[in-house]
């Protein structure tokens, strides 16, 4: 069976950092896409951040760029969002996703993920 676990959340003032980290389980998702999404109260899930296959390309929502940073460690079956000066307006659970087969690209259309995690809260005060 196939998870993917996310932590790492929490509640910090605006300007902090925070590291989230999403860890898989049941398969070996090296080589397999894998994105950061995000669905705020009241609002649609949106893209954040995701990173192709193999880690050499990633791509992000504007309103995160310069700020949050993915990475992968296909050792560890790992990916991580690494987030930095946080404003209120990034307060939402966080959801890592997975792609079923193999990918040379990164994708930010949820509907290219089969695997999603459970999520995790970010809280971000003003």
């Amino acid at each position: 069976q196939v998870q993917l676990v996310e932590s790492g959340g929490g509640l910090v003032q605006a300007g902090a950092s925070l590291r989230l980290s999403c860890v898989a389980s049941g398969r070996t998702f090296s080589g397999y896409g894998m994105g950061w999404f995000r669905q705020a109260p009241g609002k649609e899930r949106e893209f954040v951040g995701a990173i192709s296959g193999s880690g050499s390309s990633t791509g992000y929502r504007d309103s995160v760029k310069g700020r949050f940073t993915i990475s992968r460690d296909n050792a560890k079956n790992t990916i991580y969002l690494q987030m930095n000066s946080l404003k209120p307006e990034d307060t939402a659970v966080y959801y890592c996703a997975g792609t079923r087969t193999r990918s040379g690209s990164y994708y930010s259309s949820s509907s290219m993920y089969f695997y999603w995690g459970q999520g995790t809260q970010v809280t971000v005060s003003s």
